[in-house]
């Protein structure tokens, strides 16, 4: 089995690679095999320690993508990553494309439903012994902004991803290859996911390394929007990511998912020398 990326001295840098028309602050962009192979590569002299690879927009509404083309997007760009000894997640719903990716060399899988989407995943990782992180999930994305209802949003999503937890332990998968996402942006509005960042500590009390995925999404643009109320850009809210980024590093997060890898790898180590500086070390 291969366990879970150490981060005892900092928190991890996951960059993504979108090979993808649609994802929603780089769609397109990296569509092109050759371009994400390049892209993963770059990402990683940045200072990415994982390079995540998706094939299917996950953006509120976007529409499912086949099996074949997911398979057919991300395998030959795992595999040309993986060859070159650079550590590769694949980030996807599909226990198929999952198998596919472990033998093309991914060795995570990041699996946005937490198993839901496909029952079969949580088999499929237990079977390849590879870390597998588990999000908190409550629908597919055509539909997943109607159920951003909550009473108290850290304490249900501490609570599902516990259940979520425990029926993956129960399909064979161990406790050393779970890591925890708890799904910004994902049947959660902004007051949602602010509360969720602020919730780092107690969802760390579950006692898995915890995923944080802020980057450029809706929330951090919304908080930056003009006097007119119109939202900041995608591309324009990567200072805002920075923020997150080495808050949530600073309040125990294992690793964030990012699409700026070198900025964001500057501020876990700012936030790890502060940490230490704290711990007196």
């Amino acid at each position: 089995m291969t366990s879970v990326p150490n981060a005892e001295r900092r928190c991890l840098v996951m960059g993504v690679v979108n090979v993808t028309p649609d994802s929603f602050s780089d769609g397109g962009m990296w569509f092109d095999e050759a371009a994400a192979i390049r892209h993963g590569f770059q990402l990683v002299e940045e200072g990415a320690d994982i390079v995540d690879v998706g094939g299917e927009s996950t953006r509120p509404g976007a529409a499912r993508v086949s099996l074949e083309e997911e398979l057919a997007r991300v395998v030959p760009v795992i595999g040309a990553l993986a060859a070159e000894g650079v550590p590769v997640s694949v980030d996807t719903m599909r226990a198929e494309v999952a198998k596919a990716a472990v033998e093309a060399g991914a060795q995570l899988v990041n699996d946005v439903s937490g198993g839901l989407a496909d029952p079969e995943m949580p088999r499929v990782v237990a079977a390849a012994g590879v870390p597998y992180v588990v999000m908190h999930w409550r629908g597919h994305s055509h539909d997943m902004e109607t159920r951003a209802v909550y009473t108290d949003v850290v304490t249900e999503v501490r609570e599902e991803l516990s259940k979520r937890v425990d029926l993956v332990l129960a399909e064979g998968v161990s406790k050393e290859q779970i890591v925890l996402d708890p799904g910004l942006g994902f049947a959660k509005n902004a007051e949602h996911n602010w509360a969720v960042l602020a919730g780092i500590p107690q969802l760390a009390e579950l006692g898995y390394p915890l995923l944080i995925g802020a980057s450029r999404k809706r929330f951090l643009g919304r908080l930056l929007a003009a006097p007119d109320g119109t939202p900041r850009p995608f591309s324009r809210s990567d200072d805002a990511t920075l923020a997150v980024t080495a808050l949530a590093a600073h309040a125990g997060a294992w690793c964030v998912r990012v699409h700026e890898v070198g900025p964001s790898a500057d501020a876990v180590r700012v936030a790890a020398a502060w940490k230490r500086a704290g711990a007196g070390t």
